[in-house]
């Protein structure tokens, strides 16, 4: 008798490879199974988050449908001669998130500072946008993308009972708008039945990478929204009336991906796009594009180039009288990707991280770089402000969280718990006060991450106290006196400028920050770390009744906020750590791995 041959299968993957990373027959590939409708799962007992103030309970999973390669999708080329597999063409699933309801609850903790900077662009007449008779009648892209015959749009779906769920809405409702491959969904997470979308939008030539709402225009018949994507183009959409333009078609302005993209706080139709190139776009979203060149009297662009020290070269400034068309203003930062940027609450700092390693705050009002900090190693990949504008937080490819203080410009911890790179952070507005702060991380471990500090902690290790002959910061109180310079062009190169190269350098005051050392930084432990799925984590955000998570292959995971003791102070539980207990050279403090001596 014959026995069948016996084939020991394959060892799984680390996690289950999506529809994503197949490029179909273009690439010899098989197909899997195709998904068209998104699922929503209820653990009983799944994944809760144990926090000192209560237990977050896991309410929903939404699972979305990854869409099948196109077609006419070129084969994906992986740049790494390692691998063996090709490399999507996305960063994950990102969620924006937004109430179109004016009438929204109290805020969440911010700057008691109610001064607010001009708008980007305040006091140049070419950007002055004209006065319209009826100011909620807002603009809306002009074509119709339902009936599209583009070719960068292969189909769109919307939901059957479309206007029916409008307006039978909860009005408190969230709205989220999520990326998945080549697709974007709108869905109402409101909804009785949230699994269902709105809309689809299925792209033929590029996948969404990154998109971002518009809160100064929304309402709840009008919603602006911006997509980058990987081969440049940009969408602004606006979901109710399906209408959408295309901005930098082809590239005709920057023809590398979008890697991050932004609404300038307190404009109505700039928006800032970031891309791999390493440069910051800002666009109109009603302005056709034109080639960018040089105006009459400006500087060649290889004497732009000759200027090695400079932080920023600017291309095109915003007070550029020449504003008929995009680009509106354009920064070159570095010859490296830019992974993300984050506005400040006074809507006048900007906090751009980028692949070579460095945090950039910039004034992006006076388009100045006012510091340059640089990660323990490797990449930085991403970045957000604490609700009162005072600490950034950043995180990278050196598996750690770091806190700067912005008025102190410097280090303040590192937040070691993750075992690989960190791919988003965010802060709790709604568990920060004036001393205390939450924020969290997610990265490619899987996990997600809670930390607590306050301003108690942040002093040096007593490690560098005990020795007063160690070398100071770089960053000392005089040099925020000393940034406050006569010339507000001090360390710009202008399109327009006549400045020669050598005049450049002699004028760049950007404080350029040392790395500093294990031995004078504190470390700050989590409070809370549990994988949360079995693919990498790429998004994060906090509402006000739970926390959201996304992943790589489009879970969405929402964990209701804990109401044990919701009638003591929020601050009130003992679950924050000192930083000073486990700074510097014990090797004792969580998660020690020694992995970043």
């Amino acid at each position: 008798m014959a026995y069948p041959k016996c084939v020991l299968p394959p060892p799984p993957p680390r996690y289950t490879i999506p529809v994503a990373y197949a490029a179909g027959a273009s690439n010899g590939m098989p197909v899997p199974v195709v998904e068209t409708n998104n699922v929503i799962s209820h653990p009983e007992d799944g994944c809760p988050l144990q926090v000192g103030e209560g237990t977050y309970h896991l309410r929903d999973d939404l699972h979305l449908a990854t869409p099948p390669p196109h077609p006419s999708e070129a084969p994906v080329l992986n740049p790494n001669p390692l691998a063996t597999g090709p490399t999507p063409p996305t960063s994950g699933v990102k969620l924006s998130l937004v109430n179109v309801n004016s009438a929204n609850k109290n805020r969440p903790f911010a700057s008691k500072e109610n001064v607010m900077a001009p708008v980007f662009g305040e006091g140049n007449p070419a950007l002055v946008s004209p006065a319209t008779k009826d100011s909620l009648k807002r603009r809306k892209p002009k074509n119709n993308i339902i009936k599209s015959s583009s070719s960068f749009v292969s189909r769109v779906i919307t939901h059957e009972s479309i206007t029916k769920k409008l307006n039978d809405r909860n009005p408190d409702g969230l709205f989220a708008f999520a990326n998945i491959n080549r697709a974007f969904q709108w869905l109402d997470l409101s909804s009785e039945k949230k699994e269902e979308s709105l809309a689809k939008i299925l792209f033929t030539k590029a996948h969404m990478l990154c998109h971002d709402v518009n809160e100064m225009t929304k309402s709840p018949s009008h919603v602006d929204v911006v997509m980058g994507s990987s081969a440049g183009d940009i969408i602004w959409y606006e979901p109710i009336s399906q209408r959408y333009a295309r901005i930098n078609k082809n590239g005709c302005i920057n023809n590398s991906p979008v890697t991050y993209i932004k609404w300038i706080p307190g404009s109505e139709n700039l928006f800032m796009a970031a891309h791999s190139n390493g440069q910051l776009v800002v666009y109109d979203k009603e302005k056709e594009d034109a080639p960018l060149t040089s105006e009459p009297g400006s500087l060649a662009e290889e004497a732009v180039k000759s200027s090695g020290r400079q932080p920023m070269q600017i291309l095109k400034s915003v007070t550029s009288r020449n504003q008929k068309t995009n680009p509106v203003s354009l920064w070159r930062l570095a010859g490296h990707k830019i992974c993300q940027f984050a506005f400040s609450p006074d809507r006048r700092h900007l906090a751009i991280v980028l692949e070579d390693g460095s945090l950039r705050v910039m004034d992006y009002l006076k388009e100045e770089v006012l510091d340059i900090f640089r990660s323990y190693y490797g990449g930085l990949i991403c970045v957000c402000w604490s609700p009162d504008g005072k600490y950034i937080v950043t995180g990278g490819q050196d598996d750690l969280v770091t806190i700067w203080s912005f008025p102190e410009r410097k280090i303040i911890a590192r937040c070691q718990g993750h075992n690989s790179w960190v791919s988003a952070v965010a802060f709790d507005p709604w568990r920060c006060d004036e001393r205390t702060y939450r924020f969290g991380s997610v990265g490619d471990d899987c996990r997600l991450l809670l930390w607590d500090f306050n301003v108690g902690m942040l002093h040096r290790p007593k490690a560098h106290q005990a020795n007063p002959r160690q070398r100071t910061s770089m960053v000392a109180s005089s040099v925020h006196h000393v940034r406050h310079r006569a010339d507000s062009t001090g360390n710009r190169v202008r399109s327009d400028s006549q400045l020669t190269s050598d005049t450049h350098d002699t004028v760049d005051q950007t404080v350029r920050h040392q790395v500093e050392p294990r031995s004078r930084t504190g470390l700050l432990p989590p409070i809370m770390s549990k994988i949360v799925g079995s693919d990498p984590i790429c998004w994060l955000g906090f509402q006000e009744d739970c926390i959201m998570a996304s992943s790589l292959e489009g879970h969405i995971r929402t964990w209701d906020r804990s109401r044990e003791g919701v009638n003591e102070n929020h601050h009130g539980y003992s679950s924050s750590p000192d930083i000073s207990a486990t700074a510097t050279g014990s090797g004792s403090g969580p998660g020690e791995s020694g992995n970043w001596i």
